[in-house]
Order: C-alpha cells, then sequence, then structure tokens
C-alpha cells in the first residue's frame, strides 16, 4: 500500500538531490517543505473544523447549565454541531493520510542517510553544524524536536476544559465520572510525554531525521497558528505571565 507513495517521494528527493549537487541537507529541507503544501488541502478542513469547535465553547458553556441529563446534553450538542455544519470526526482521515506520508518519508531518509554516493553523486551530509548522518551530539535538535513538539501539541488544544458534562455524584454514575477523570488525566500527561518522548528518540536518530521532524513541526506551528490563532497555547503563555489573556 505504502510502496507506491514511497517510490514517488523517493523519486522527489533525488531530484533535490540531483537539483542541489548531493546536498542532502537542502534536498531534505525542500522536499519536507513540498510535502507540507502538498498536504494543505487536507490539513485545512480539519483546522477549520477545531477553529470551529473552539468558537463554539461559550454555546456549549450553555448547554452545560442548561442540561443535567447527560443524554440531552449529548443530543443537544450534535444538535449544535450540525447546525453549524461542525463534524467532530472531521479531522481523522486527513491525520492517516499524513502518518502514512510520515512513514513513506522515513523509508526514504533511510535509504539517503549513510550513503557516500547515490547515482554517482557525492553525498554531502553537513548540513550547519550537522552531519546528517548521525545522532546530534551537541543535543540541540533533539531539544528543538521536544520543545517545537511542544508548542504545537499546545496549540492544538482548545484550551477550554471538557465539553463532557460530569454526571451528577450518584452511586450509579461514580464510575462513570471516575473514567471521565481518568480519560482527562490521560490526556493531560500525554500533552508533556509526547515532547519528551520525541527529544529522547531524536537523541538516537540521525540529524537527518530530526532536521525533517523539526522544520515540519514549525511549519505546522504557523499553520496553526494562520487558521486557528494561539489555541491552547494562549492560556499557557498567560500562565506563565508571557501574554494576558
Amino acid at each position: 500500500m505504502l510502496q507506491p507513495i514511497t517510490n514517488f517521494i523517493y523519486q522527489v528527493l533525488l531530484f533535490f538531490f540531483r537539483f542541489f549537487d548531493g546536498n542532502l541537507g537542502l534536498s531534505i529541507l525542500s522536499l519536507t517543505l513540498l510535502t507540507k503544501l502538498v498536504l494543505i488541502p487536507l490539513v485545512i478542513p480539519s483546522l477549520k473544523s477545531a477553529k470551529k469547535m473552539q468558537d463554539l465553547k461559550p454555546h456549549l458553556d450553555k448547554l452545560k447549565t442548561k442540561h443535567t441529563d447527560k443524554k440531552a446534553l449529548q443530543q443537544a450538542q450534535l444538535d449544535l454541531y450540525k447546525e453549524h455544519g461542525v463534524n467532530p470526526m472531521g479531522g481523522c482521515l486527513p491525520q492517516i493520510a499524513q502518518i502514512l506520508v510520515l512513514i513513506s518519508l522515513y523509508q526514504v531518509f533511510m535509504k539517503f542517510l549513510g550513503q557516500p554516493s547515490i547515482e554517482g553523486i557525492n553525498v554531502n551530509s553537513y548540513f550547519l553544524y550537522l552531519d546528517l548522518n548521525k545522532p546530534d551530539k551537541s543535543y540541540l535538535m533533539p531539544i528543538l524536536a521536544g520543545i517545537t513538539q511542544f508548542i504545537f501539541s499546545l496549540m492544538m488544544q482548545s484550551g477550554v476544559e471538557s465539553h463532557v458534562q460530569n454526571p451528577p455524584q450518584k452511586e450509579d454514575k461514580k464510575k462513570e465520572e471516575d473514567s471521565l477523570e481518568m480519560a482527562q488525566t490521560m490526556q493531560q500527561q500525554m500533552l508533556y510525554m509526547m515532547p519528551i518522548m520525541t527529544a529522547v528518540i531524536s537523541i538516537n536518530f540521525q540529524s537527518g531525521l530530526v532536521l525533517y521532524w523539526v522544520v515540519s513541526t514549525v511549519f505546522s506551528i504557523v499553520q496553526q497558528y494562520y487558521f486557528s490563532g494561539l489555541g491552547g497555547l494562549r492560556p499557557f503563555l498567560a500562565k506563565v505571565k508571557i501574554i494576558k489573556l
């Protein structure tokens, strides 16, 4: 299934490799930016859906106050989404497409990294201070990968509380409430775990792969800001007193 995508991306990277006379860093940068641009039509619906969800926050808060019954609240939420043309699951397919492309990119980079020459052209694996064939021993790129991932993860959050009404404090609904609180706790933990995992994994990855990840994430941050603003990053910046709400 991925082979046609992988072959196509390989040929595109090979084109940039020839164009830049074997400069692997410039080739990876060009392929990364081109890939992000090509994926924009798939990403835009998901970004717009997230922005609409954020804009509906005041209406959802009113519904939470109005409806004490969970089923009635869920139905009212669905009616509100339908009225405003919001599909909460609308971002799933674009995310799947991006994951498939990411897997293909990884396979393509692994074909390039570590080779002294490709089709008779010597590989220049040095970019800025990096040897793209080796991990970054200064840890600057892994740190950047973790920081940019953290910023992007915050921006993807709506910066608001869950839209699901907590059930009343009754014995027969206590388990349901505990499950909801557990899910919210896990979501909060993942906000910090993902950047840490990204940084740790990047320590052992070739710098060429980490360079792609950092540039791709920075592009996503700019893209997210254009469509949805700071999102969940705004309350975080306010909390550390960088901006005011």
